[in-house]
C-alpha cells in the first residue's frame, strides 16, 4: 500500500498537511485560503475534489481559515472534537461549519487510514494531535505543542514518520522586538515547543522505525531553518540516531513529498 505525505504549508500565517493512500486523501488543519490550498494540492498532482475529509487539531485561524470555503465549494467533511467544534464556531462568528464529531483519545476510521488524536498542551479549546495508521506504516503529527508530556513520548514512539513542532530558538524569543505578553505565551506550557525541545523529544522517543521527521511550525523571527535543522541534525547525532531523514516546511512553500510503500 503506497502513502503520500506532503505538509503544504506550516508556520504562523497557516497550517495544512496532506496524507493520501490509493483510495483515501485527508487534509490536517486548513489554515490557509481555500485558493491556496488548491493550488498547493495542485504542486503535489492533487485535487479538492478528491478530498476524503479535513481533520482538525485546533480552533486557531492558521489552522481552519480555510475550511469554510473549501467545504462549501467541495463538500469536504469537516473532523473535530468537541471542544475544537465549539471553538470554530466561536471563531467564525456564526458562520455554520458541518462537523462529524470524534472524540480524543478514541480510534476512528476515515477510508483505510485509521487516526487517533490524543490531547496536547496549546491554548485552545481542546487541542490535538494525531497518530494515523495506514497498514503497517505509523505517521505522527503534533504542530502546536506548548510542553512535551508523558502521553506525547508514548504516542509518537512507534512511529515511522512525524510531523512536529520546531517553532523558535528561545534566545531569539527574548531578543525579538515582540510584547513581553507574546512571548510568555510562546515559552509557556501551552505556547510552542522550542527547537531544542523538540529535538530532544525526538531523540528520547526515535527507535529504528524512525526514518522520516519533518520540522514544522517555524517562527518567521523566532527561527530560522538553518537554526532548527543544525538543532536536530545535533541532538540526533549525538545520540547515535544516524538513520532519520529531517526535512523542513514552511508557510510558502510546499515541502518535499515523502512516498512510502
Amino acid at each position: 500500500m503506497s502513502i503520500k505525505l506532503c505538509v503544504l504549508a506550516s508556520g504562523s500565517s497557516g497550517n495544512c498537511t496532506f496524507i493520501g493512500t490509493e483510495t483515501t486523501r485527508i487534509l490536517i488543519d486548513a489554515g490557509i485560503s481555500a485558493k491556496k490550498t488548491v493550488e498547493r494540492l495542485a504542486e503535489i498532482g492533487e485535487t479538492p475534489e478528491a478530498l476524503d475529509a479535513i481533520c482538525v487539531t485546533h480552533e486557531h485561524s492558521d489552522h481552519i481559515s480555510g475550511i469554510r470555503v473549501l467545504q462549501k465549494k467541495y463538500d469536504i467533511p469537516v473532523y473535530a472534537n468537541a471542544g475544537t467544534l465549539d471553538g470554530i464556531r466561536a471563531a467564525l462568528k456564526g458562520v455554520e461549519v458541518t462537523c462529524r464529531q470524534f472524540t480524543t483519545g478514541s480510534l476512528f476510521e476515515i477510508g483505510d487510514v485509521r487516526l487517533e488524536p490524543f490531547s496536547v498542551s496549546h491554548d485552545a479549546y481542546e487541542p490535538v494531535g494525531f497518530v494515523m495508521r495506514v497498514g503497517g506504516c505509523s505517521i505522527g503529527l503534533a504542530t502546536d505543542v506548548g510542553i512535551v508530556t508523558h502521553l506525547l513520548r508514548e504516542k509518537l514512539r512507534s512511529c515511522d514518520v512525524v510531523v512536529i513542532e520546531a517553532n523558535h530558538e528561545e534566545s531569539m524569543v527574548h531578543a525579538a522586538p515582540r510584547p513581553w505578553s507574546l512571548k510568555q505565551r510562546i515559552l509557556s506550557n501551552q505556547g510552542h515547543l522550542s527547537n531544542s525541545a523538540s529535538a530532544g523529544l525526538i531523540a528520547d522517543i526515535a527507535g529504528e522505525g524512525l526514518k522520516h521527521l519533518f520540522l514544522a511550525h517555524l517562527s518567521g523571527d523566532c527561527n530560522s531553518p538553518t537554526h532548527a535543522r543544525r538543532a536536530f541534525e545535533t541532538v540526533l547525532v549525538k545520540a547515535g540516531h544516524h538513520h532519520i531523514t529531517v526535512r523542513l516546511t514552511g508557510a510558502d512553500q510546499v515541502s518535499e513529498i515523502l512516498e512510502l510503500d
